[in-house]
């Protein structure tokens, strides 16, 4: 059967591509009902996860309610105009699409909303059903956060909160998030005849049977990266180990190296090969091949014969343990140390306990991302009042440890559109496999705490930031931020959304140490760090004087194109005395025991 095509003369054939397709998109149909039966067999092995780590509590909501309502009585001429502006605008929003519609003008009307890489379809911008819906949602959107932001009545911590929480609600209900109303996704399941949301249901199904019934998103393939193998490869031998770390010696690159020794201390939050992902990127090659003896903590991952593990621990069996291992196989005095994020923090501690011991073992430390004033707690503050920091007490207190779901679905949420939905998207509508990523497979290995020693940290650190204050309790004394009096480079990150640079700044400021040097990265937490010379990325600002407000140091920066890597190399050469020829891993006392990355690194999660 044909049709004649008025406008061309040219004939179709519809017949035949229909009758063909129907048994593939009925199959499909069919296979989609079966995965659904497994999809909800998933879904009743969800765990428990306690109300109180659900969201801000009742309370944050229904203040927000009171003050809405005392201002609708007390000034409802405010609420009007609001209510006003927002209804003309959708009503004008409706005419205009009317019109448009009634002229048979299949276009759609004009479009002054912001750009939004969410809608970079051109669909959205040039078909009248999915523009409506955009256009629409933008205006819901930016209703929201005018009704929030000109709230009156909150102090600035519950509005810093609702504005959170009120985004988190406003990105989860965009009309890229539904099949319905997603051009993209629509489109696929046409043109693959109904395939993309068979594999979208089955990755969808894999990741909820992955992780005890929680919708958790693989970010990364897991079957492209072999820990050892593709991803942590710079040559090394584990020296040491004790319940608390295994300890990296790595082998040399270059025929001399400087006398003092390099001591890296990751986060536990996560694992150190962030710092050696591949060559290119690895700051742990890097390190080695400008020729100094570099080592690097893997520390161990916990479980529940963790829960009496407090920052005392780290201190003691950490830290101190570290540097006495380093100091005999390399028979030196001192050592260089670098503590990254929550390690930062915990170094600049041990510091002072050994300055109060009469110890003298670092020569230097280097801070990356890390915090030591806690009066400005930057976006994840929104996570640290009570209502959370109380349901984490009571879940470590049952468990002995904070699980790493906990951690990370935190810190996803501050970043949700980039780790919650368009990865969603990709994989569970367009059915689409996770990429070959390694940074991504990086983020998705975490790690879980010691809950002594979780909660130590947010009680004493986070909500009471002692250690810039009164002094917070480690390792027999009163730890204090003006005791740390080593020569000190700080490298914070522009965009840092876990660790603000201008908190990271002002708790250098309040060090001891007559040598300080801080330096700003462009990009993130993670980019920001490992930014390689090779890529030639971000940049990053310098100012010697430390005396201003973030602001002000800021503004008299000068700026430096490319890595910070070079400039930090010179200065840690600076402090690490002549060269001598290069050292083998290990010793006579701590011979090694297996190579590099280790063993540790390689435990995963508490099922």
């Amino acid at each position: 059967m044909t049709t004649d095509d008025s406008t061309n003369g040219q004939s179709t054939e519809f017949s035949e591509p229909q009758s063909a397709a129907l048994p593939k998109l009925e199959k499909n149909m069919k296979r989609i009902q079966e995965l659904t039966q497994r999809l909800m067999g998933a879904m009743s092995n969800k765990r428990e996860v306690p109300q109180d780590l659900q969201g801000p509590a009742p309370e944050l909501y229904t203040k927000a309610g009171k003050v809405a309502f005392q201002e609708m009585i007390q000034n409802p001429s405010k609420i009007i105009e609001q209510q006003i502006g927002y209804w003309g605008k959708t009503f004008q929003h409706y005419v205009d699409a009317q019109q448009a519609f009634s002229k048979g003008n299949l276009a759609a009307p004009a479009d002054d909303t912001p750009t939004d890489r969410r809608f970079a379809n051109p669909l959205w911008q040039s078909h009248p059903y999915f523009n409506f819906l955009k256009q629409q949602y933008m205006l819901n959107a930016q209703a929201v956060d005018k009704a929030v932001s000109e709230m009156e009545g909150l102090d600035q911590s519950e509005k810093s909160r609702l504005e959170f929480f009120s985004h988190q609600i406003v990105d989860m209900l965009s009309p890229t998030n539904f099949l319905a109303t997603n051009p993209d996704a629509l489109t696929k399941a046409v043109e693959t005849e109904g395939d993309s949301l068979v594999r979208g249901l089955e990755n969808m199904i894999a990741d909820l049977e992955a992780n005890d019934g929680e919708l958790v998103v693989s970010l990364a393939d897991k079957k492209a990266f072999t820990v050892g193998e593709n991803l942590a490869t710079t040559p090394g031998e584990v020296v040491f180990r004790n319940h608390m770390f295994e300890l990296i010696q790595y082998a040399p690159s270059t025929e001399k190296v400087h006398a003092t020794p390099l001591i890296i201390f990751p986060p536990w939050i996560n694992k150190f090969y962030i710092l050696d992902l591949k060559d290119q990127s690895s700051l742990i090659k890097w390190i080695v091949d400008q020729g100094f003896t570099l080592f690097v903590v893997s520390w161990a991952n916990a479980d529940e014969t963790f829960r009496d593990i407090g920052m005392t621990d780290y201190v003691e069996d950490g830290y101190l343990t570290a540097f006495e291992t380093v100091r005999e196989i390399c028979a030196v005095e001192k050592v260089n140390a670098v503590g990254y994020c929550i390690a930062g923090t915990t170094l600049s501690m041990t510091l002072t306990v050994m300055k109060e011991r009469g110890i003298d073992y670092v020569n230097s430390a280097t801070l990356f991302t890390t915090l030591t004033d806690f009066s400005e707690r930057g976006e994840v503050g929104v996570f640290l009042n009570d209502d959370f920091v109380d349901g984490i007490e009571a879940e470590v207190m049952q468990a002995g440890f904070l699980d790493s779901y906990f951690m990370s679905r935190t810190f996803s949420y501050l970043r949700s559109n980039d780790l919650i939905y368009q990865p969603a998207i990709r994989s569970y509508m367009l059915g689409e496999a996770p990429p070959a990523f390694d940074l991504l497979y990086w983020n998705g290995d975490g790690t879980n705490l010691p809950g002594k020693m979780a909660i130590e940290y947010l009680r004493g650190l986070c909500q009471d930031d002692k250690f810039a204050t009164s002094g917070f309790d480690v390792a027999g004394i009163s730890a204090k931020i003006v005791d740390v009096e080593v020569p000190i480079c700080a490298i914070a990150c522009e965009s840092d959304h876990i660790a603000a640079w201008k908190s990271s700044f002002r708790g250098v400021q309040q060090m001891g140490s007559k040598d300080k040097t801080f330096i700003l990265s462009g990009s993130g937490h993670i980019a920001g760090i490992v930014n390689p010379p090779s890529k030639k990325k971000y940049g990053y600002w310098t100012n010697a004087d430390l005396s201003l407000s973030p602001e002000d140091w800021e503004a008299g920066a000068q700026q430096h194109e490319g890595s910070w890597w070079p400039m930090w190399g010179d200065w840690l050469a600076k402090k690490s005395g002549k060269k001598i020829d290069a050292r083998t891993p290990g010793s006579a006392t701590h011979p090694p025991l297996t190579p590099a990355p280790g063993t540790y690194v390689l435990r995963s999660k508490v099922a």
